[in-house]
């Protein structure tokens, strides 16, 4: 279990400085390009095209992979890459393929018209979220490699260096995918979109270049624990055959992680965190899903959007991530949940204050500005407090489905968020009170748990 120690600030922020801190800063970075590509990048290109504001928010179902990404974890610790694995090793290989299929995606979105091929726009997008669901798993792992388990103070600013990295690979990968779409448009291209993919590919070769700077160490620990576990189960069985393997395979990978964390938690606690987890960033998913839409229609041009969301929103993530860090070791996990709920509450009440005054961009500044504070803060507390609950026996697998389950109360209910605005008739300024309003039920219900949470914040 990850420990997180008060400290100094000194001492606090020193430890950003080790040098693995930067190859786990390119790791987020690799977990979060993605997330631009079928986000903000999709979104403005189907509105663009002509397509409904239902239909851009429906499309964001393909988000929901990364709610399951943990059903196949087992079979990314177990399988080796013909080639890759032996070339640069089993974390590497693995992440290397699956952004050689988000090149071959960003191709075959650069040659279609969703106008007229919608279907296929969005099975390809499918597919970059499944490579980006699934490079994550691998991404987490090896980020924990690059530390060992008795760093407590390391580990806890790689988290916070995580997602920094995170945003960073976010924010920076929007302001080129913007950038370029209104210049390629201001240049009179009409397939502007379909070129700045082939633009963001370029962005996907220079990090995949900054991968083989990441170490991977060779260990055989991981697969004979394994085997061991899977001898454990097997001998519960009088016979071996190809039905006794599955099933002992099935336990030892995916039923083990479940039963520890109920069994460690009790029953109705279990049910609670899971609960929590599940609602905690709802309000927010449904305002980043629209964000981009709000900002068009009330009359700011995709520079704008770069500027003041991207560019202003990335320096504004970096240094609050780290802050947050810095509050959550100092403060414990606990509190840091129960201010960033109220934090993301208060800001997403700016966007209807500028929904109510129109353009203006010194409000627009403000509400990104204040929205990104909480944003950070919030997955940095969020981060923390999903690693104090895992049990140490099942650290990745238990992190994992924590980490899906609130991913997917974050894109199976925002998904509905464009058919919200529309009910509302357009009232961007109701929509955002009731995003507002969404955060409450987590709230209640981590504070109905938090004196029977099973964490260490010493």
């Amino acid at each position: 279990m990850i420990e997180i120690k008060k400290q100094s600030l000194s001492e606090t922020f020193s430890v950003y400085f080790d040098k693995r801190m930067l190859k786990i800063l390119l790791l987020g970075a690799i977990s979060g390009f993605p997330w631009v590509l079928i986000g903000s990048s999709l979104s403005l290109w189907l509105k663009e095209d002509g397509l409904s504001r239902s239909t851009v928010g429906w499309a964001g179902l393909i988000f929901a992979v990364y709610a399951f990404n943990y059903l196949w974890a087992p079979l990314i610790d177990r399988i080796q890459i013909p080639y890759l694995t032996k070339k640069i090793g089993h974390r590497r290989g693995w992440i290397v393929l699956m952004q050689i299929l988000i090149l071959i995606s960003l191709f075959l979105w650069s040659v279609i018209d969703p106008s007229e091929n919608l279907a296929l726009v969005i099975s390809v997008g499918l597919l970059i979220a499944i490579a980006s669901a699934t490079q994550d798993i691998t991404v987490d792992a090896l980020r924990i490699e690059q530390i060992s388990e008795n760093e407590g103070k390391s580990m806890a600013a790689g988290a916070a260096m995580a997602v920094v990295g995170w945003w960073s690979g976010y924010k920076l990968g929007g302001v080129l995918s913007l950038f370029s779409a209104d210049f390629l448009e201001n240049l009179g291209f009409q397939n502007y979109w379909q070129l700045t993919f082939l633009i963001l590919g370029i962005l996907i070769i220079l990090m995949n270049i900054g991968l083989m700077f990441v170490n991977e160490t060779v260990s055989t620990e991981r697969q004979i624990n394994q085997k061991e576990n899977d001898q454990l189960i097997a001998g519960k069985f009088q016979n071996s055959n190809l039905l006794t393997k599955t099933i002992t395979w099935i336990s030892g990978t995916i039923s083990g992680p479940i039963i520890s964390f109920f069994k460690k938690n009790g029953f109705q606690i279990a049910l609670g965190i899971l609960g929590f987890v599940f609602l905690f960033k709802v309000g927010e998913a449904f305002l980043g899903r629209m964000s981009i839409i709000f900002y068009k229609e009330i009359g700011f041009s995709k520079s704008d959007i770069a500027i003041y969301s991207k560019t202003l929103g990335w320096i504004t993530t970096v240094i609050f991530t780290l802050l947050g860090g810095l509050f959550v070791i100092r403060s414990g996990v606990l509190k840091a949940m129960f201010l960033a709920g109220i934090l993301m509450a208060s800001t997403n009440l700016l966007f209807s204050l500028l929904a109510w005054s129109g353009k203006s961009e010194i409000l627009f500044a403000i509400a990104v500005i204040f929205d990104d504070i909480a944003a950070a803060f919030a997955t940095v507390a969020f981060v923390a407090f999903i690693s104090l609950l895992v049990d140490r026996t099942y650290t990745a697998t238990q992190y994992a489905l924590l980490a899906s389950i609130g991913t997917a109360g974050r894109t199976t209910l925002a998904s509905s968020s464009g058919a919200l605005v529309d009910w509302l008739n357009g009232d961007w300024g109701v929509f955002f009170i009731l995003t507002a309003i969404m955060v409450i039920p987590s709230l209640i219900i981590l504070w109905i748990i938090r004196n029977k949470l099973k964490i260490n914040e010493k």
